[in-house]
């Protein structure tokens, strides 16, 4: 046990020193921990309700992204602690918007099921299609010789920030159809929908630099990550210099972060899967590394894999009950 009692420690990134960064997400914190084991935090939010995360260390600098109540920024801290904006990832999405012409959700539904939608889903006037929304969400960050990739899980793409600051979209990531199964009528979806198509938007939660110069990047397969819909996740890889996507893993129970060792294995922290899955160079499917409750992020290291566990607090319905304690930890396993 590295630290403990974190309230959603979703992101880790490690320094060459052997210090570990942590993001406490929605309390708006980035934190460190030393060799020492002494803690730190180099950076809070001026804005309470803002979401720091996306952690990564790179040539001596740390990278990160906030998130806003209408954007987000890529946040650098160099060698001497200062911290500076390097983009604006908001204003991309919002000028380039790379999904919006993507098309997502049904394409198939009689009129009469159509009718029957309910408002909260998207497209619902639409007979349930529509496509991509302005959302900026960054969620992993990764420096490269070439500037710093970014996982946008709202923009359902992955970008590349130069050493400058300028912005552009790697790849748009496609959508993932999937048919819908009885699963929908206990998420207040009409029975009308069952047996049909649904186009979900692919969300990228995590990108890593292969040996081989490919980006890998866990991937979200969208909508409703309860286990009777099934383990819809995967692990792609995308080309730093074409933006080629090809499917590495799936069968993922909400992949929500990766890391990669020198021989190209891959350890995935399964959120909803409670476990560390190990996809063997080579492979399509992944086996159990280490059970773990509910691992949000995971780093390689000689010694071991770093992760952060029961790093999702369990909200209470009712908005008027106190928050619940934080119970997120840093977490060795050693090989």
């Amino acid at each position: 046990m590295l630290h403990e009692d974190l309230f959603s420690p979703l992101k880790l990134g490690l320094e060459i020193d052997g210090s570990v960064y942590v993001t406490d997400n929605f309390s708006g914190t980035l934190n460190r921990i030393a060799r020492d084991g002494s803690f730190t935090t180099p950076y809070t939010t001026a804005t309470p309700g803002n979401e720091v995360g996306a952690v990564s260390n790179f040539l001596g600098s740390v990278y990160f992204a906030e998130t806003t109540a209408d954007g987000s920024l890529l946040k650098k801290i160099d060698r001497r602690g200062n911290v500076s904006d390097l983009a604006d990832l908001g204003r991309h999405e919002a000028t380039s918007n790379p999904d919006g012409a993507q098309q997502y959700g049904f394409s198939d539904l009689p009129a009469d099921c159509a009718a029957q939608l309910p408002p909260f889903l998207p497209g619902a006037d639409n007979g349930g299609a529509y496509t991509g929304e302005v959302y900026s969400h960054p969620y992993a960050t990764i420096g490269t010789p070439v500037g710093t990739v970014v996982a946008d899980a709202g923009a359902n793409a992955i970008l590349t920030v130069d050493f400058r600051g300028k912005v552009r979209t790697l790849a748009t990531l496609p959508p993932q159809p999937s048919v819908v199964g009885d699963w929908a009528v206990e998420l207040g979806l009409p029975a009308c929908v069952v047996g049909h198509t649904y186009a979900w938007e692919a969300v990228p939660t995590d990108v890593e630099l292969g040996a081989d110069g490919w980006i890998y990047a866990s991937l979200l397969p969208g909508g409703p990550e309860t286990p009777a819909a099934g383990a819809r996740g995967s692990v792609i890889k995308v080309n730093l210099l074409t933006g080629r996507v090809v499917t590495v893993a799936t069968g993922l129970a909400s992949p929500t972060d990766i890391a990669l060792s020198p021989r190209g294995d891959i350890y995935v922290a399964e959120l909803m899967g409670d476990r560390i899955s190990l996809i063997k160079k080579g492979q399509s499917s992944a086996t159990l590394f280490r059970e773990a409750v509910a691992p949000a992020a995971v780093e390689w290291s000689p010694v071991g894999i770093y992760a952060t566990v029961d790093a999702v607090p369990a909200f209470s319905p009712n908005p008027e009950d106190p928050p619940p304690p934080p119970t997120g930890d840093v977490v060795l396993f050693r090989f």
